[in-house]
């Protein structure tokens, strides 16, 4: 009984455990430019901007010479280049105070997230900021409040133009035309659409799209070859633990037995 306990608990360390170690261990170029990334985020916040600007110019040598051995997609290509750039800008700029430094960094931080992660993206984790920031804009439109509408209108803009570009490396580029013209639509007819009838219906759609884009990054999406593993290991359990009540159910069968032929 203690051998079969023992061998369902080795099965069981030897199945789940070495994957998650070997894949820590493993460091992968992707990984590599993706901590390159965080470093140069986490510098800017601490406002050590020239030590942000040599990372992300290390980042750009180092992704040149691993760029030969992974293929981008023109879109991805495009996507990681502008956000590169203008985080390098940001830096380079005296004018700029941190927030917006931050900010232009943290948008290049996710998106090579973005481009690295294979389950949940960290552009995710902005849902309650940016929710937060677009109910603002619906309560200040609620009350027909012009000048709150503005300036709330202005803070989900500048929150959700950080994890923009990362959404459209990670949803279908219909759904990102949708939100980004729904968006647009409030952003270009901000001084007018306060007076016109279909305003909360338009917010209240948009805000139906953004819960569904967090709520769709955010289910679970375990590696299927993790479910095989998972359900392998169950059968096998089960079908031990079947053997092991088996024998035992003889076993006690068999000393009734022998007491009643000794009786």
């Amino acid at each position: 009984m203690k051998f079969i306990q023992f061998f369902i608990t080795a099965f069981l360390f030897l199945i789940l455990v070495p994957q998650p170690l070997i894949a820590e261990e493993s460091t992968s170029p992707m990984n590599e430019l993706d901590d390159i990334s965080d470093q140069a985020l986490q510098m800017t916040k601490a406002g050590r901007y020239e030590e942000a600007k040599h990372l992300l110019v290390y980042f750009s040598d180092e992704f040149a010479s691993m760029s030969a051995e992974r293929s981008f997609s023109m879109d991805e290509l495009r996507i990681l280049t502008i956000s590169h750039n203008l985080a390098v800008e940001s830096i380079n700029q005296t004018s700029l105070d941190q927030e917006q430094k931050v900010n232009a960094v943290t948008k290049f931080r996710l998106v090579m997230d973005a481009l690295n992660s294979q389950h949940q993206p960290l552009w995710v984790e902005m849902e309650d900021p940016i929710m937060e920031a677009f109910n603002g804009v619906k309560l200040a439109a609620e009350k027909g409040n012009a000048e709150d509408y503005q300036m709330t209108l202005n803070v989900f803009l500048s929150k959700y133009n950080i994890i923009q570009p990362s959404i459209k490396l990670d949803i279908p580029v219909e759904r990102a035309q949708v939100l980004d013209a729904r968006i647009s639509y409030l952003d270009h007819y901000r001084q007018d659409v306060l007076e016109w009838q279909e305003t909360m219906s338009e917010l209240t759609a948009l805000e139906t799209d953004l819960q569904k884009l967090f709520e769709n990054m955010t289910e679970d999406e375990a590696d299927p070859s993790l479910w095989w593993v998972i359900i392998s290991t169950g059968s096998i359990i089960v079908s031990t633990l079947s053997y092991v009540g088996w024998r035992k159910y003889k076993g006690q069968s068999e000393v009734k037995k022998s007491e009643r032929q000794k009786n």
